[in-house]
């Protein structure tokens, strides 16, 4: 080119024109990124701030399903538990102030909302003691160093509406800290191999609860 740089300069120019004429985008990211996720935005049922949680015993189960050849009957997991997580958000979960969450000696659903369900599809035994098939509600009431872990047959109920006269099993278990503390409430099943146990942890304290199962 016998003029390179008069030609450098007019390119410049014509890329500066059609870039004028673009539409301008916003310089605000967040506002865009908030259209972006309004898109998604379910208008019917807000998120409940304790969501459903659903856990197996054994603990694989779901999974044994999903490689269940198509139209095989599937075998009852031994039992699963429904309950709702409520999270710390900051606050002092267990302790002997009457301002806890969970206050040693008084009774907690053992989650949120309404009281978590058990369903034991086979005989277990739990610190001795058979507990035979059925749907049962949860309750716990911490201490320092246990908690005593209660089975009631009043089942489909709120919050803390037990009534003891219901009750059809209880055990004290020993509690242990963690570290790191843990914000949201959790269940969970882990395999033995005499049957399992039932991992609950909150904050900096947990507890396990061995069932056995009934050959």
């Amino acid at each position: 080119m016998k003029y390179p740089l008069h030609g450098f300069l007019l390119c410049c120019l014509i890329v500066s024109i059609i870039s004028c004429k673009q539409p301008k985008q916003s310089s605000n990211n967040s506002n865009n990124l908030d259209s972006i996720i309004g898109l998604g935005k379910n208008p019917y049922v807000p998120m409940d701030p304790s969501p459903m949680d659903m856990v197996f015993l054994p603990a694989d189960y779901p999974i044994r399903l999903m490689q269940l050849p198509l139209g095989t009957e599937a075998t009852p997991p031994v039992a699963r538990i429904i309950y709702s997580r409520p999270h710390g958000k900051g606050r002092q979960i267990f302790g002997a102030d009457s301002l806890s969450l969970c206050p040693y000696g008084k009774e907690w659903r053992l989650g949120a909302n309404e009281a978590t369900e058990i369903t034991l599809f086979r005989t277990v035994n739990i610190n001795g003691e058979n507990i035979g098939p059925g749907i049962f509600t949860m309750f716990c009431i911490p201490a320092m160093d246990s908690w005593e872990i209660i089975f009631n047959s009043n089942t489909n109920i709120w919050g803390l509406n037990r009534d003891p006269e219901k009750d059809i099993f209880k055990v004290q278990i020993p509690v242990k800290t963690q570290s790191p503390a843990i914000e949201d409430f959790t269940m969970s099943f882990r395999d033995t191999n005499e049957g399992g146990v039932l991992l609950m942890a909150w904050d900096n304290v947990k507890a396990e609860l061995p069932l056995v199962y009934m050959r």
